[in-house]
């Protein structure tokens, strides 16, 4: 398969013209790439049971792993679900068009393929002006999963997507890179208590202050147990992930690194390609020790969290492009943003954790 790759010349203002045959590929069943404002998404028809199961065959994605049906605005969800929660409703005021996705009980009109077997259907209204216009003008809504190889870190640029879709999918819409850099908040209103599936931008300080009490789900701090069936993305299985063994070091800031710089030492008198990631707060610390098999990979600014979220997969991937054998990652607060930036340092690493 052939590859089309359109460039969106301001992504602040798409035209219609350079959306349409993208619009026509999803409404017949294919598969698209587009920018949202968290991650690319791999977008096809969320009522075409088939067309989710290409989506699934092109990320080589497990199966009961579900996907997020996109909407343009409110009017798109009522199709979807079969009620619509008091707590959902506020979530909704508060947060939608954004990086927030709810879990609902599906309506018949939602094939199990789109919902990985459930009987609940996640839905996400993005504000990105590319996603939200494609998904209008497509007239659908569209299931859209991160556009990458399934497990692999997430595509935040469209050469991300390139290198892992090029002959697999119809179309790519380069929109540039991504605004925030990690996939939306998870959470599930079914339950008399709304539930954190997976943090993200809108935080659990943010969820609390809206809502009141919220539950986290045990998966985000913990391996999900075997034969759990997850609800949502990003739950079960090894995600984010890049191909070399990764360790997450938390800690004190000075034992942090020093402990990085220990392993990475004995890594690298191993003759191994030792990847660091660190913040510049750091950085100089371990550019002073700087043995010549360390790959050292700034990933932002501990001050400003959303640096770190912007960044983070894609320091992931440049580590694959290095070729690392190896990686070792500073910990961060799990407050505030910090808490989706842990989530997925916590997948990547195979929840394998040194705490000092």
């Amino acid at each position: 398969m052939e590859t089309k790759r359109i460039i969106i010349k301001d992504k602040t203002d798409p035209k219609d013209n350079e959306l349409m045959e993208a619009a026509e590929i999803l409404k017949h069943g294919g598969l698209v790439a587009f920018p949202t404002e968290t991650v690319y998404g791999l977008g096809a028809n969320a009522l075409n049971g088939e067309a989710a199961r290409k989506i699934y065959e092109a990320k080589g994605r497990p199966s009961d792993n579900p996907l997020i049906a996109h909407i343009a605005d409110e009017e798109g969800l009522f199709p979807l679900v079969k009620e619509i929660p008091e707590a959902a409703r506020k979530l909704m005021k508060a947060f939608w068009p954004g990086p927030l996705t709810m879990i609902f009980p599906k309506s018949d009109a939602v094939p199990y393929g789109t919902t990985g077997g459930l009987e609940t259907v996640a839905v996400r209204m993005p504000s990105d002006p590319v996603a939200n216009r494609l998904i209008k003008l497509a007239g659908v809504p569209v299931a859209a999963p991160s556009a990458n190889t399934s497990g692999r870190p997430s595509p935040t640029t469209a050469d991300h997507v390139w290198e892992d879709m090029n002959g697999k999918i119809e179309m790519i819409l380069d929109g540039g890179p991504v605004g925030i850099g990690v996939e939306s908040t998870i959470v599930d209103v079914t339950g008399e208590v709304p539930m954190l599936l997976r943090p993200g931008a809108i935080t659990m300080e943010m969820l609390t202050d809206l809502l009141g009490h919220v539950e986290i789900d045990p998966a985000i701090t913990g391996p999900m147990k075997e034969g759990v069936h997850p609800k949502a993305p990003g739950m079960k299985y090894r995600h984010y992930a890049p191909k070399a063994d990764m360790v997450l070091v938390e800690g004190e800031l000075q034992a942090m690194a020093e402990e990085i710089c220990r392993l990475a030492s004995e890594a690298g008198q191993q003759g191994k390609r030792v990847g660091i990631i660190c913040t510049e707060e750091t950085e100089s610390f371990y550019a002073g020790k700087n043995h010549e098999n360390w790959i050292l990979l700034c990933m932002g600014s501990r001050e400003k969290e959303e640096t770190i979220a912007h960044n983070l997969y894609g320091v992931l991937r440049k580590f694959d492009e290095c070729q690392a054998d190896c990686i070792y990652c500073e910990g961060f607060p799990r407050t505030e943003l910090g808490q989706a930036i842990m989530n997925r340092l916590t997948k990547a690493a195979g929840h394998k954790i040194i705490r000092v």
